[in-house]
């Protein structure tokens, strides 16, 4: 009957018997026969949806009539139509199996979440005959919104028809994003369609509608387009090689002039999808109102055609999922080795993913702006809107199709920039269906444990690409990397990221229940916002017009409000995601994949339910997999609950007893956590502080609280962790005891010690009439001044402390808006004068890191700089020349390699632009390939934090592979660990381990002589020393140039004293011929700079020293020894 050999079509009946038939015989049944004609469910599924017969027709015929023989067929054609991509057909599937089966759904009794809505606009809210419409009536959900309801809901269904599969639910689940949004806009236009809503106002407002036929235009469009590039590029190939070959040349156009390859990747149906999502998401970015930069949108285009095109690749290379764990659980590679040639097994592993297509390779940024420029002006040539507006002289109305984007040009800071603009009539839209975030939920958790990291992109999501570590466009870094992974250098940070990413959590359902049932009453309630704001709006001050600093005050607080009310819709949208995705997976077991930053630190890739997210996320998560409680994780479970609250800086003893004193408040809670007294909302972490007592009271009362199955994740938190690692590399004993990492009775609090300091200052200053410093007596607490003492061993400025402590001051809400910057500014200052030397230790170690850091970015490597000088010297330039080009060859960033393998290089860049011909205007774009100037000033001052932020990392990653080695459940917020209640006592003496094991290992000595291995052939201008009181500050640090007589003799010939403190005579010069330090652009360095003599520069431009003679000494490492920190009960606590 397929072939037609019959005369006969098959109907829905006849697929019926098939599947029915294939059921009960196949190879794999009890009854098996074997027939070589027989078609399996995905060649039948195939055969009938080209039919166009509906799976629910086939699955409901009569011939069918047991439900279990009906529910195991609907299995096998969801499954099938997974591996075809076929989501359209999971969801019918779905659906009909919702509708028939005889088993429980597991969201059948959870209440759907009320989204976030918005009022329409003025069109929207009166119907055809002029009618108003409620209001309930005439409020909608916002686009983005709508849409990620609408995917989950596809998960859902797909749980229905496969619950067990969850290998093929990870796979529907990363199914393109695109494919989804297609299907979603071509519903929305045909149920306008369906519905007649003929109305102009109804149809003009609706922009999903405009989005299709957009999207139906430029798919036709495209077509053309790319067959006559296609054709024109060929016809110029043909003439060129014909013309080279004329001239004996060899040539052929290079791909970046060459589109038709690239344009030919992906179907033009969604290129056009791409090009309208991106330039819609794009709205609003960069600065520019009502739309956005050129460049920017090209550049966005392209990258996402790029990136599709490789997602679709994996897709094609049909990754085999391990659908089932192995009995007796599965540690992947780790199984039984430990972590013994773990290269040689991941290798060994790769080879079932490789792929040799050169599809792999990253496109250039001219290419992207090229396809960008291609698929950006087509969309303006198609995509049109009508407006409609009432002629004020005859009150008629008039409608006019116009152009949905245009292209002009403005002035930003006296620069020229062109820019996309969107018709008013979109942009009136938009300011209603906020698109600023990701349109489409790629990034969701996982059903399955993620695939293991082999490589720089090769790990995490089965069918999306992912990256190892997150960076934006650093060449430098990606070779790095590479060439790391390569040599095997990187392998227990991949398996590192492995163990973070294997760890099986679950949703809270009774946090949960609570959650959603405050989110659909509208209340404001910890951190969860009203779905109307609720602060008064600033009431007008009768002398407006007459005072000015009323009319001041008055719009500074009105400002405030408006910001106030925006972000409280921003919020509830980013808490409306978080419900909806716990929602879609409870009772699921999911993952969360990790990958790094470019310091090698760990975070989740799914980005809006997480552990490293707020409080409300925290609470929402717990461990899938459940321990018993015993009598040490009891006495932990009190402890985290009283940490939870904020009663965090008593002994242990007095924080259980903090719990046994408010058991009733506790169990009020757990019991009636709204209808209550509702303790657990004035606690620091309330959600978490929910979940915590829920399960305490769950224990207590369960018979046999030590037996009690615990699921609750426990944290063992650093005490200022960067305050910790900077004690330990200095041996700095003051510092040691007031981080915790020598042993006491009870916890040392620095901020409270500050905070203390600050509020004496402030109110002696108070009682001489201060103004400022009396509005801020009794409200400096340690919250107030956390984050800048925190930050100061970072380097942090008074800018930036100010900042930090108004927003805390904002927060709190009892100083007037109008004096949160006056009171933030003098704070600072009292803030910073109070820490002084507090850290002395950690200051002298900053120091060196910062001038290692100035060394670097002002030192050329030794090949460059010969050459550099001797093409000066050919044309004859003179020692200006000379100098401004060695200054253009100083190109050297800070890199340097973690203790377990994992090589870093800082970004920070001078980069250059690069002028591109588009069809639209020209443009300029950063191309991070081209060869760029280092960032001194920045190299600099991000190297210290970017340092210690490479430790934790690794300190984190070492307890993390320690963890998993002893079976013990881990999970990481940087310095923040997470295990079983049961397992923190083990956890607690694997973090102190690995602590010492680190910092046992002399890693400034390391660094110091990787520096020195690394820059060994580098040099130093001296004229680039002479800047500032860089000097100075080298001098002070310990170095000194060792100089023959002669040498000596020759600086000082130039006129210049500038060296004289540094020059060592006394001794035989063993470095290279010149010397010099490097950076040291401080504020002060451009003034001071001109002051000095341009004649000595000059002199000085071919006189050089080699980097490694100028790196200082380390600092003097005092008597601390880090062993001492098992003793601490409170290191990690």
């Amino acid at each position: 009957m397929e072939n037609g050999e019959e005369k006969v079509r098959p109907t829905s009946q006849t697929y019926a018997l098939m599947l029915l038939a294939w059921l009960r015989f196949n190879s794999a049944s009890e009854k098996p026969v074997h027939l070589a004609s027989a078609l399996n469910p995905s060649k039948l599924l195939s055969n009938f949806l080209a039919r166009g017969i509906s799976p629910t027709t086939v699955i409901t015929d009569r011939v069918i009539s047991s439900s279990s023989e009906a529910s195991q067929i609907i299995q096998l054609l969801s499954k099938s139509a997974v591996d075809m991509n076929l989501s359209r057909v999971v969801t019918e599937l779905g659906q009909a199996e919702a509708i028939g089966c005889q088993l429980p759904d597991p969201l059948g009794n959870v209440p759907e979440v009320n989204p976030v809505t918005k009022l329409k606009t003025l069109p929207d809210v009166t119907s055809e005959d002029g009618t108003p419409v409620p209001e309930e009536l005439a409020r909608e959900v916002p686009f983005n919104l709508n849409n990620l309801r609408k995917h989950l809901a596809k998960v859902s269904l797909a749980r229905r028809v496969l619950p067990e599969d969850v290998a093929a639910r990870q796979k529907l689940l990363e199914e393109s994003a695109y494919d989804v949004a297609v299907e979603r806009l071509k519903h929305e236009s045909e149920v306008f369609d369906e519905l007649g809503l003929s109305s102009p106002s109804l149809r003009r407002a609706g922009l999903q509608r405009w989005m299709w036929d957009w999207y139906q235009k430029l798919s036709t469009h495209l077509e053309t387009e790319i067959a006559n590039i296609v054709a024109t590029e060929a016809k110029q190939s043909r003439f060129r090689v014909c013309t080279m070959a004329h001239h004996g040349i060899d040539e052929r156009i290079g791909p970046e002039k060459q589109l038709a390859p690239f344009l030919a990747l992906i179907k033009p149906e969604k290129l056009s999808l791409i090009t309208i999502l991106e330039v819609m998401r794009l709205h609003g970015s960069g600065g520019v109102n009502d739309g956005m930069k050129t460049a920017r949108a090209l550049l966005a285009v392209g990258r996402a055609v790029e990136n599709e095109y490789k997602a679709e690749m994996c897709k094609r290379n049909n990754i085999a999922i391990p659908a089932h764990a192995r009995a007796g659980g599965d540690h992947g590679y780790f199984s039984g080795l430990g972590y013994r040639d773990l290269h040689a097994r991941r290798v060994t592993a790769a080879k079932y993913m490789e792929d040799s297509e050169e599809w792999t390779s990253e496109w250039t940024q001219v290419l992207r702006v090229r396809m960008g420029s291609v698929l950006v002006d087509s969309l303006m040539k198609v995509a049109t809107v009508e407006r409609v507006a009432v002629d004020k002289n005859t009150g008629q109305e008039v409608k006019e199709e116009q152009s949905a984007f245009c292209h002009s040009y403005e002035f930003v800071r006296g620069q020229k920039l062109g820019v996309i603009r969107l018709n008013p009539v979109v942009t009136e839209r938009l300011a209603k269906d906020d698109l600023r975030e990701t349109l489409h939920p790629r990034h969701l958790p996982m059903l399955v444990k993620p695939k293991p990291w082999l490589g720089p992109d090769e790990g995490g999501y089965f069918y999306n690409k992912s990256s190892v570590m997150r960076f934006k466009d650093s060449a430098e870094q990606q070779a790095y990397l590479e060439h790391a992974t390569t040599l095997g250098n990187v392998e227990l940070v991949y398996a590192g990221l492995d163990v973070l990413g294997s760890t099986p959590w679950k949703i809270n359902r009774q946090v949960f229940d609570v959650v959603l049932e405050v989110w659909n009453s509208g209340e404001r309630l910890c951190k969860i916002p009203p779905v109307v704001f609720d602060k008064p709006q600033p009431e007008k001050p009768e002398n407006y017009h007459t005072d000015i600093k009323a009319r001041s005050v008055y719009s500074q607080r009105l400002k405030a409000y408006q910001q106030d009310k925006a972000n409280n819709h921003s919020d509830r949208c980013s808490v409306n995601y978080k419900i909806e995705i716990a929602r879609a997976f409870l009772g699921d077991v999911f993952y969360l994949p990790h990958n790094l930053d470019f310091r090698g630190r760990a975070y989740p890739i799914p980005p809006h339910l997480n552990h490293i997210g707020d409080d409300l996320s925290r609470g929402l998560l717990m461990f899938a997999e459940a321990k018993p409680l015993g009598e040490r994780g009891l006495r932990w479970l009190k402890i985290h609950l009283a940490n939870l609250y904020g009663f965090d800086k008593g002994s242990f003893d007095e924080r259980v007893a903090f719990v046994m004193d408010h058991l009733d408040d506790i169990y009020d809670s757990a019991e009636r956590p709204l209808e209550g007294r509702r303790w657990w909302t004035t606690a620091g972490d309330p959600w978490q502080c929910l979940s915590t007592c829920m399960e305490l009271r769950a224990a207590l009362e369960s018979g046999d609280p030590e037996g009690y199955m615990s699921t609750l994740p426990i944290h063992q938190d650093g005490t200022c962790n960067g305050l910790q690692h900077y004690a330990a590399l200095g041996g700095d004993r003051e510092g040691a005891a007031q981080v915790n990492l020598a042993a006491t009775d009870r916890p040392s609090d620095v901020y409270t010690y500050v905070a203390n300091m600050v509020n004496q200052v402030v109110e002696d200053d108070a009682a001489k009439g201060d103004r400022v410093a009396q509005m801020l007596v009794g409200k400096i607490s340690r919250k107030v001044v956390k984050q800048t003492v925190m930050t100061t061993v970072y380097g942090v400025t008074y800018i930036g402390a100010r900042d930090q402590i108004e927003r805390q001051l904002k927060d709190r809400g009892d100083i007037p808006e109008e004096e949160c910057w006056a009171t933030s500014s003098y704070l600072a200052r009292k803030v910073l004068y109070c820490i002084g030397d507090l850290f002395a230790g950690a200051k002298a170690i900053q120091t060196w890191l910062n001038l290692c850091a100035r060394l670097i970015s002002k030192s050329i490597p030794g090949d460059r700089l010969e050459e550099a000088i001797q093409r000066e010297q050919r044309k004859e330039g003179s020692s200006l020349n000379i100098l401004s080009r060695i200054r253009k060859e100083q190109m050297a960033a800070v890199v340097w390699t973690t203790p377990l393998g994992l090589p870093i290089v800082q970004p920070y860049r001078k980069t250059k632009r690069k002028q591109i011909m588009t069809a639209l205007q020209t443009v300029y774009i950063s191309d991070p390939n081209s060869p760029a100037e280092v960032n001194g000033v920045k190299q600099a001052s991000a190297f210290p934090p970017n340092f210690i932020h490479s430790l934790d990392a690794t300190h984190m990653m070492l307890t993390a592979l320690e963890c998993r080695t002893r079976g013990i459940v881990f999970a990481s917020v940087h310095d923040s660990y997470w295990t079983h209640a049961c397992s923190i006592d083990q956890m607690s003496a694997i973090i102190r381990d690995t602590f010492i094991a680190l910092h046992s290992s002399d890693i400034l000595g390391k660094l110091e002589a990787e520096f020195k291995a690394r820059y060994a052939d580098y040099k130093v201008p001296l004229a680039s020393l002479r800047v500032g009181t860089f000097l100075k500050k080298l001098k002070t640090a310990g170095v000194r140039i060792v100089a023959s007589p002669e040498e000596a003799a020759a600086i000082k010939s130039i006129h210049t004293s500038t060296f004289d403190p540094l020059i060592d005579k006394r001794r035989t010069r063993r470095h290279a011929s010149s010397k010099a330090p490097a950076v040291a652009e401080d504020e002060e360095s451009e003034a001071e700079e001109e002051e000095e003599s341009i004649d000595a520069d000059t002199l000085l431009a071919d006189k050089f020293i080699s980097l490694p003679a100028l790196i200082p000494p380390l600092p003097k490492k005092g008597d601390f020894q880090v062993e001492t920190i098992k003793k601490s009960l409170y290191f990690f606590s």
